[in-house]
């Protein structure tokens, strides 16, 4: 079993006391639910209702469409007022449904009817999970049905629980696993169902005293289920970087976790699969951070999807001073926002308002050599080189320097004390190698 760590990282300010000790609040929405039929890794889901229509909670209104798509599921009752492109996180325009809530919350019949999960077969699960909409909630949104439909079920050896959420101010999956810890250990259980040889490991950074103590309790008579502290140090919740840190096994951009006899889930994915599994409620909520020094009163919020971020950030008492910079996500990973006229959808996982953008604010200088972007990257590459090769658009360079190897954790930005904006040159010259790869 590895260390509980990697080589490299950073620690930059946690931002998390905030609102860790804040417990969650339900918002419903006041103004029209927006359902982008993108909310995941793969093919858009196809919409199948039509203006005028009158949905009900729980009801499907986007079906997955291809090999790897996901169902889009009604958080509220009312009417379909439009199904039209509309502005989503990514800042781009995406085909989705548009629901007039009626503040009924009528449900459609056997909504949150108890299931005996030990009754169920594999493929009933996988199907439960797949038509609940179900995707990793950690930000990645990969279908979850298709990520627990391996080759082989037996190969599998570890259902690794990612609990570490390193990203700076982000406190939801703190909060689950403190008020959801029974739904998170009966959704491990439904998981380890589907692999007869493997064990589960919780992954929580020792930064969370409270959580670990709360897991530890809840685990005792368990022998499948484990909990594993983890050094505190960002991106410890990376994907690979989890996979090393718990078992030291290597993977690379090219393999999947199961590969290596892995399966990595998000804390909030397993308890939507006891929802979905053995509560049949499928995924129409989640837990939403809002945070940072612009912010009033900073909280944990469960948000229906399709609530517009504009009510998250009057939830959360508004700003006390105009934001220079609003984040959906993390710090570091996710996405800046110009504007909060946009969907809460299935990987939203935190708003965050800053009274500075540190970023904006710092001149980009040339390259000074000093080798710190090589020390944090956890992907063992040379951001000093690749940003050489991604400036001249030299993709084959950079492919061949193991550019692809880049996760997009941003450590070398971060890190750099000439400003240079290497994590988004990264991505777009992996990007554009991409759609190299599809034309060829």
């Amino acid at each position: 079993m590895a260390a509980g760590t990697f080589k490299g990282g950073i620690h930059p300010y946690e931002g998390k006391e905030l609102a860790m000790d804040k417990s969650t609040t339900l918002l419903l929405p006041k103004g029209d639910l927006v359902y982008p039929m993108s909310q995941h890794i793969g093919n858009p889901a196809k919409s199948i209702v039509a203006k005028g229509d009158k949905v009900l909670v729980g009801q499907k209104i986007g079906e997955a469409d291809g090999a790897i798509s996901a169902c889009i599921i009604s958080s509220v009752s009312g009417t379909v007022k439009a199904v039209e492109p509309r502005l989503t996180v990514a800042g781009t325009m995406v085909e989705s449904v548009v629901v007039e809530n009626d503040n009924a919350y009528t449900q459609v019949e056997g909504f949150g009817v108890e299931r005996d999960y030990t009754s169920l077969k594999k493929e009933q699960i996988r199907s439960i999970i797949k038509e609940a909409g179900i995707v990793g909630m950690g930000g990645a949104g990969f279908p979850t049905h298709i990520k627990l439909t391996p080759k082989n079920d037996s190969a599998i050896e570890y259902l690794i629980i990612n609990g570490s959420e390193c990203e700076p101010f982000l406190t939801s999956d703190y909060r689950m696993m403190l008020e959801e810890t029974n739904r998170l250990i009966k959704g491990i259980k439904i998981t380890l169902r589907l692999f007869e040889n493997a064990k589960a490991i919780i992954a929580v950074e020792d930064n969370k005293p409270e959580a670990i103590n709360a897991l530890t309790h809840a685990l005792r008579n368990e022998n499948k289920i484990e909990l594993k502290v983890i050094k505190t140090k960002y991106p410890q919740g990376a994907e690979r970087v989890l996979i090393y840190a718990i078992t030291g096994r290597k993977m690379n951009s090219t393999m999947l976790p199961s590969d290596v006899g892995c399966i990595v889930n998000n804390v909030d994915t397993m308890i939507s699969v006891c929802r979905a599994v053995a509560e049949n409620t499928p995924l129409i909520k989640r837990v939403i951070t809002v945070s940072g020094d612009a912010v009033k009163n900073p909280g944990n919020f469960i948000v229906l999807t399709g609530t517009n971020y504009s009510e998250l950030a009057e939830a959360a008492g508004g700003f006390r001073a105009k934001p220079a910079k609003l984040i959906s996500g993390g710090p570091m990973m996710g996405l800046a926002l110009y504007s909060l006229d946009i969907p809460v959808t299935k990987t939203s996982s935190a708003l965050l308002a800053f009274t500075v953008d540190e970023v904006a604010e710092m001149a980009e200088g040339p390259c000074i050599r000093c080798g710190r972007c090589v020390a944090v990257c956890p992907g063992r590459v040379v951001p000093q080189k690749l940003m050489e090769y991604a400036e001249r658009s030299d993709n084959k360079s950079f492919e061949a320097l193991n550019g692809m190897e880049c996760c997009d954790c941003g450590c070398c930005s971060y890190i750099c004390p000439a400003g240079r904006h290497l994590t988004q040159a990264f991505k777009q010259t992996k990007k554009s190698i991409l759609n190299e790869r599809k034309q060829s």
